[in-house]
Formats: C-alpha cells, structure tokens, sequence
C-alpha cells in the first residue's frame, strides 16, 4: 500500500487519534496478565468493537501473523495493529504503549522483589490473574470457531478443532501444529479461493 493509498483509507489520523491508541494500547498492556494471547482479546474489543478502527477479519489476520512471527505475540499484534492503522508512526505508537507497563511493573517488582516473593496475598491475587487470562484465552477461540462455522466454511473450522484436539488431548508441540496449519492453509484454502 502506498503512502497515498494509506492516507486516503485513513484520513484523521491526527494527534488525538495518536494518544487514544497509546492511552488505550498502554491501558490494555498494563492489565494483560497471562502472556501474549490475552491481549488479543482485548485489542479485539477496544479496536474492533468499541472503536471501529479496524475489522473482524484484520483482528483474525493480526493473531496468526503475530502467533507465526518470531518473538513476543503481544509484541508482534501492537506492531501489525500500529502498522494497519497508522502506518509506521502508528508501529512505534502501539509497540510503546505495548511495552511500558510491564517495563515499569517488572522495575518495581525487581526493587521490591523480597515483599513480593513472601506475601501470600500477591501469589493469590495472581492466581486469580491467571483464572481470567485462561477465560480470556478460551473465550477466543470459541469466538473464532463460531465465526469460521456461521460462515459455513468447514475447512477452518476443522483446523481449529484439530489443533485444540492435538495440543489437549495429544500433547504435540504447538510449534508443529502451528507449522501443519499453516500449510494446510497455504495448500488447500488457497485452491478453495480458487475453485
């Protein structure tokens, strides 16, 4: 996409554009706890549901460039989100925002690390922490599976089932599972656009 086209599809892109996607990314970063997968979820519903600013299908697309990527997912979904709506300014924006809290929160639980290692009420409130984020987590693959089926298309649908069957029940390495979609993907949806 050229720099015009860009301009043209996302025409207010202004400072106050500019500090609610940091305001919000930075928000959303510093209440994710549970790993990179959560965030997904709640980029979806700031970004696509509240906001607007993107779609559906870019949310869907965000989470398996940013899974296939090397790195930290979160990390990986703040600069395809900044990217796909505002270009790179909005990259840098979304990665900052992305990356401060737990900066700042990791800086003082280093400071603070014998108060944190001993309270019992710092392991319960994570526990709790952690009991969302799975919430969070399963929350979107059933979004995702539902979606793929109200679409009618099979072929999604079964790899997300497959996978879920082959990382629960089978234990595989999710690497490898993710390698096999992404060829089934690249082999056989690609003939279904086609057909």
């Amino acid at each position: 996409m050229s720099e015009e086209e860009f301009v043209l599809e996302h025409p207010q892109r202004d400072a106050h554009f500019f500090w609610i996607l940091f305001k919000s990314t930075f928000i959303i970063s510093a209440f994710t706890v549970g790993g990179g997968y959560v965030i997904i979820p709640l980029l979806k519903a700031k970004y696509v549901d509240e906001y607007h600013w993107i779609t559906d299908k870019d949310t869907l697309d965000m989470v398996a460039i940013a899974q296939a990527m090397p790195g930290v997912v979160a990390c990986n979904s703040a600069i395809i989100l900044g990217y796909r709506m505002a270009g790179i300014l909005g990259t840098l924006t979304a990665l900052l925002a992305t990356v401060l809290p737990p900066l700042i929160t990791l800086s003082i639980i280093a400071y603070c690390y014998d108060f944190f290692i001993q309270s019992t009420i710092i392991k319960m409130i994570l526990r709790g922490m952690q009991c969302g984020a799975t919430a969070l987590i399963v929350n979107v693959g059933i979004d995702m599976l539902v979606k793929q089926c109200k679409r009618k298309q099979l072929l999604p649908a079964l790899i997300i089932i497959a996978t879920f069957i082959g990382s629960v029940v089978f234990d595989l390495n999710i690497m490898y599972l993710i390698l096999i979609d992404g060829i089934i993907g690249l082999f056989f949806m690609r003939a279904a656009k086609y057909n």
